[in-house]
């Protein structure tokens, strides 16, 4: 198909990989701000670790890297007196979490925060249905270490999490979840 600038389009549709979860994650980053301008919660999106091999001090600009270390997870902060952190992970699937959208390392930190008595948990959306969950740590590393599969149900996630109704200010309202267990 073609449009008056002369570009061509195509109905074709695919998978931009390095924006995977960045509707999930905004609709996060606005309500956290939400939370933090009306002295709610302070949570933050944790920068990825990386370091920088070449620079390009004339322009600032970094011009190549790497990461340094892997990143626990995407979110951290305290509400309530209570520390927070958390995984956010977008799905195209109808049916399933996939389990490799995970990291191992990443589910490690979770439980350790679980642990020392912090508040750990993930947020999933399933792009295809429109609806987001928050399950806690305890419950999916459960569902993990019991079964072999290589993904977790939606029915297993919609009988132990909590679904997350969109809103408008918040977005998400994670912490409304948080307070019901609190």
């Amino acid at each position: 198909m073609n449009y008056p600038n002369k570009k061509e389009h195509s109905n074709k549709s695919y998978i931009e990989y390095g924006k995977r979860g960045m509707t999930l994650e905004s609709d996060i980053n606005s309500s956290n701000n939400y939370y933090l301008e009306n002295d709610i919660a302070v949570i933050y999106k944790k920068p990825t670790p990386i370091k920088a091999v070449k620079v390009n001090y004339s322009r600032t600009k970094i011009t190549e890297a790497y990461y340094e270390i892997p990143s626990t997870t995407d979110y951290n902060g305290i509400y309530k007196g209570k520390y927070i952190d958390f995984e956010a992970k977008e799905t195209r699937s109808k049916t399933s979490f996939p389990i490799n959208n995970i990291h191992k390392h990443q589910i490690i930190h979770l439980k350790r925060i679980d642990n020392h008595g912090g508040i750990s948990f993930i947020i999933i959306r399933f792009t295809s249905i429109n609806k987001t969950y928050l399950i806690f740590t305890k419950d999916f590393v459960d569902y993990f270490e019991q079964n072999d599969k290589k993904s977790i149900p939606l029915s297993y996630i919609e009988e132990k999490g909590y679904i997350i109704k969109d809103g408008y200010n918040p977005v998400i309202d994670y912490l409304k979840i948080i307070d019901s267990i609190l």
